[in-house]
């Protein structure tokens, strides 16, 4: 089970990657895209203008030749195909592993992310579902399942093995579960915020790169909501997981509800910067360019805290490759 994880897992990031090329391919040729409408703009007809001299001539009557078959609309289809069997691919490796391990795969850094990009990608399949005419962030979304997984696959392998002691509690599962719902969300979050930024720009006549990718995303309005409600909902299941189970959680295991070790110290500075973000947003004389930009430092945070902490500092929590998160 464990060599099977392993495979599975090579194979679900080249279906994120095939996705992912897909996605681009129709953002940058699709008709809803900047490029798609120069280059599909519908050609116009004028009949009726050539009539001979001698005869009375008539009003031209314009008509409008058919629009081309939008290729680049049928590849993003494919994409999205593509992106729930990179899903379902996606699921079998964590399964797998738990199956391997023999408990619930989150014992260390490797697959502590694996999960949380499993959820991150659910997460994007159902906004996908409610919401098709974001289907263009799709390239996004699946260039960040890529990066995470390759990059933790390369930097944080772990085989399978036991837990640590200090993860052996019924708080393993409903703290770590809190936290990977949570960061799940926020990955994706993450998403909408950055193109909101390179949007919002576009719209203020930025045309440098990374601005002028913003001709070919959904509205800024539409993608500020989403960063909005995305970031409402997993602000709740983060404070419970950082500051109510995990203390909880610390004071059984080692006597005291907090000790100012680095990961716990990273998981408040992400609260703090979370929560002035919902602040901000609730502040109408803030400007939405400037609240998002909190969420963006956020989601740096708690990067910091997955691959920072665990791998250049020491601590209770540094189980980069032994367990834990």
């Amino acid at each position: 089970m464990a060599e099977l994880s392993n495979q599975l897992m090579a194979v679900t990031v080249l279906a994120y990657l095939a996705a992912m090329v897909l996605y681009a391919a129709e953002y940058a040729f699709g008709n809803k895209s900047h490029i798609g409408r120069a280059a599909h703009r519908p050609a116009k007809q004028l009949v009726g203008a050539g009539a001979p001299i001698d005869e009375p001539a008539t009003e031209p009557v314009v008509v409008e030749a058919a629009a081309p078959r939008d290729r680049g609309a049928l590849l993003g289809r494919i994409g999205v195909g593509l992106n729930w069997l990179a899903f379902a691919l996606h699921l079998g490796t964590v399964v797998t592993r738990g199956i391997a391990a023999g408990r619930m795969p989150w014992g260390n850094m490797y697959e502590f992310t694996l999960t949380v990009t499993l959820v991150g990608s659910a997460v994007w399949l159902g906004v996908l579902t409610r919401r098709p005419a974001l289907r263009h962030l799709g390239l996004f979304a699946s260039l960040a399942l890529v990066v995470l997984m390759g990059g933790v696959g390369l930097i944080a392998y772990a085989p399978v093995g036991p837990l640590v002691p200090a993860l052996h509690s019924y708080w393993f599962i409903i703290h770590v579960s809190s936290i990977i719902l949570a960061s799940g969300i926020l990955l994706i979050g993450a998403v909408p915020a950055a193109m909101f930024l390179i949007r919002a720009g576009y719209d203020e006549g930025k045309r440098r790169f990374p601005y002028s990718l913003g001709a070919k995303v959904p509205e800024a309005a539409l993608l500020e909501r989403l960063t909005f409600r995305l970031h409402a909902f997993a602000f709740p299941l983060f404070t419970f997981g950082a500051l109510i189970a995990g203390p909880l959680w610390a004071e059984a295991s080692w006597g005291r509800y907090w000790g100012w070790d680095p990961k716990e110290v990273w998981a408040f500075i992400s609260f703090i910067v979370y929560a002035s973000y919902l602040h901000a947003r609730a502040t109408p004389s803030v400007k939405r360019t400037t609240a998002t930009w909190i969420a963006i430092l956020g989601f740096a945070t708690m990067l910091m805290n997955l691959f920072g902490v665990n791998l250049f500092f020491s601590g209770l929590h540094s189980y980069a490759n032994a367990g834990g998160m």
